[in-house]
């Protein structure tokens, strides 16, 4: 393969890696805020799927499973975007970005550092 920088190559797992904890810490940020309030079940019921979910993408356990169901999730905040005609929004876009994420993920596996073994 052809690269500007062949050496950075030998750290390609990585990547996935560093995606894998950013969604991580996002959706524990969102657990946090979610079940900080508690204001009904319902919300409680997501801040604790929210909570599982980026407890298990940092310790890399399960990694696509979570990643589909992340994926599937952020699916459905880019539906109520777009029933909000928030399309051209930048919660539309944070949305998509971490869409296109948990698709990676889900397509790369867990990467380095994780409790996950290769398929």
């Amino acid at each position: 393969m052809l690269s500007i920088f062949p050496t950075l190559l030998a750290y390609e797992n990585i990547a996935p890696f560093l995606l894998r904890l950013t969604l991580g810490v996002i959706f524990i940020y969102w657990s946090y805020g979610k079940l900080k309030t508690r204001t009904n079940s319902k919300e409680v019921f997501w801040g604790s799927l929210e909570l599982g979910i980026g407890v298990l993408f940092i310790v890399g356990f399960l990694t696509q499973l979570v990643a589909s169901i992340s994926a599937l999730m952020l699916v459905f905040h880019l539906i109520e975007k777009i029933k909000q005609k928030a399309l051209f929004s930048n919660g539309i876009n944070y949305y998509f970005i971490l869409f296109v994420i948990s698709l990676s993920i889900l397509i790369t596996g867990a990467g380095s550092f994780a409790f996950d073994l290769p398929l």
